[in-house]
């Protein structure tokens, strides 16, 4: 698989899949020793990965991430702009927009930085 299809599939089909094919669908994308560096955590492979994804959508109905621009690819990385939208609980309208930057090794992705405003995030979550 190319790397814009294997980001399309690590973005918009990984984010959307129901919690009990995540592991499996993480583990079609992402390599068994991928790591993924949030600004406040490290993930390790498929596992920690879908559970931050589950952990991710937990406190919000209607979930849709949007592919904003990009994928951008060269040589092994592959980086994209995203937004990530949801209702709170109480109804309030959450949107967060970010940028992906990954590294594609044997057709899977090894390592991943996601960029985003965790500040804002936070916030926003704290009030709802």
């Amino acid at each position: 698989m190319d790397p814009v299809e294997l980001y399309r599939r690590f973005l918009l089909e990984l984010w959307s899949a129901p919690d009990e094919d995540l592991e499996r669908l993480a583990a079609e994308v992402v390599s068994p020793d991928f790591v993924g560096y949030w600004p406040d955590h490290v993930v390790h492979g498929p596992s920690g990965l879908a559970e931050v994804i589950k952990a991710g959508r937990e406190p919000f109905d209607d979930v849709n991430v949007r592919l904003e621009s990009g994928p951008i690819t060269g040589e092994d990385m592959v980086a994209a702009r995203w937004t990530f939208s949801g209702k709170l609980p109480d109804g309030t309208p959450y949107v967060l927009r970010g940028a992906d930057v990954l590294r594609v090794e044997d057709g899977r992705f090894a390592e991943y930085w996601p960029s985003y405003d965790g500040v804002t995030a936070n916030a926003a979550l704290s009030s709802a």
